[in-house]
């Protein structure tokens, strides 16, 4: 973070500014949606599906608030934002409180199905036919032959040293924790500056290079670049924030060249089990989409499936795939990413964040992703899908 004198300095001539952001950090620090979303009992549910084969919709537990919604609520639109003089910036911040509003919606209806499913399309939107055509398009396409990185061999405590080994090259501490209530074989959770693995589960090479450079090269560079910047905001997370982020992470695969197809064609399947949702498919219907149709092997669809209905219908998977094409296209324009690892920040923001740059409210990155470096990905095929996404 910037010096003290100079953050004194900046504090006493856009305190407006910082009281808002500093209040709305406050609020925000309890509403990390992954931590409420994952399913309590995702193993157990998962062997009674299958022993009911595929027949028995599960049945899901979910972590109990540990806030009240509608203090929340109040306290949000509480903020005097009139005293922010700049508009573009009281505008952003409006913004942000409605997007913040709209999260908290989306906590307190978990597990009701109809209403959860329409706040998660108010934070994440839903699938666009293009997006639905992109992901047939990927589908199309042949498996490419099964290699020996492929194979699952690596426990969660070989996984916990490979990822360790490779955050060496980040000066950031990198705090592993074990879990069994998450979705992911491994996720970043932004509140605690940690890298969550599944126990109980094996690891390929190829998805230990993939999750390192996706975890640990954006969203943890991210996290920690955030937490340098002067406004709390840009740790925190911007709205539309997860498409830009997980477009970010996905291009770090591909620039590192552990994207396959196999994963491509694993963000395709999230987009068709998302579009699912709006065609009001119940969880055995989505499942025999992917297994059944798709003849994507169970436990990978079982996932998958997971991952859009938990809640009630969760549909922050589709932006997987637009947020790689959105990077990848700017990739091409051959412009920089590193306003994008400022923080959680989104591409639709960048605007006010140059302003804030200019205003001394940002400042340069401490850490980069080092896979942006120098494109290794070799595979032709995904430079060609790429290249012809809509």
């Amino acid at each position: 973070m910037i010096q003290s004198p100079k953050l004194n300095e900046l504090q006493r001539e856009y305190a407006d500014i910082f009281e808002i952001d500093a209040n709305l950090d406050r609020l925000v620090k309890k509403i990390e949606l992954l931590s409420y979303v994952n399913p309590l009992n995702i193993e157990k549910e998962k062997h009674q599906f299958f022993a009911s084969k595929y027949s028995v919709d599960p049945e899901f537990r979910y972590p109990k608030l540990k806030f009240s919604p509608y203090k929340l609520h109040r306290m949000f639109f509480s903020q005097r934002l009139e005293r922010i003089e700049d508009e573009q910036i009281r505008t952003m911040y409006k913004e942000i409180i409605y997007y913040y509003s709209n999260m908290v919606q989306c906590i307190e209806t978990i597990g009701q199905k109809k209403k959860f499913h329409y706040n998660s399309l108010r934070v994440y939107g839903s699938p666009t036919e293009k997006d639905v055509e992109n992901a047939r398009f990927i589908l199309h396409y042949a498996d490419e032959p099964v290699s020996g990185e492929m194979e699952k061999i690596f426990t969660a405590e070989e996984a916990k040293a490979y990822f360790e080994d490779f955050a060496e090259q980040y000066d950031f501490p990198l705090n592993i924790k074990f879990s069994t209530h998450i979705a992911a074989e491994a996720m970043v959770s932004n509140a605690s500056q940690s890298l969550l693995i599944k126990r109980n589960v094996k690891f390929s090479k190829n998805q230990l290079h993939t999750l390192a450079n996706h975890e640990i090269g954006v969203h943890l560079v991210t996290t920690y670049n955030g937490q340098q910047q002067p406004l709390k905001i840009f740790s925190n997370g911007f709205p539309k924030n997860v498409e830009t982020q997980e477009g970010l992470a996905v291009f770090s695969e591909y620039m590192s060249g552990a994207l396959t197809l196999k994963r491509l064609k694993e963000l395709a399947y999230r987009v068709l089990a998302s579009d699912s949702l709006i065609k009001g498919y119940t969880f055995s219907d989505t499942f025999d989409l992917i297994h059944g149709q798709y003849k994507l092997n169970r436990d990978d669809a079982f996932t998958i499936t997971l991952r859009a209905h938990r809640g009630g219908g969760f549909t922050k998977d589709r932006l997987y795939l637009s947020g790689l094409k959105k990077i990848y296209k700017r990739y091409l324009q051959e412009e920089s990413m590193e306003p994008l690892l400022s923080g959680k920040v989104s591409l639709d923001y960048e605007q006010p964040i140059q302003k804030l740059h200019k205003l001394g409210l940002a400042e340069k990155n401490q850490f980069t992703n080092l896979a942006y470096l120098q494109n290794l990905n070799m595979n032709k095929t995904l430079d060609f899908i790429l290249n012809n996404l809509k």
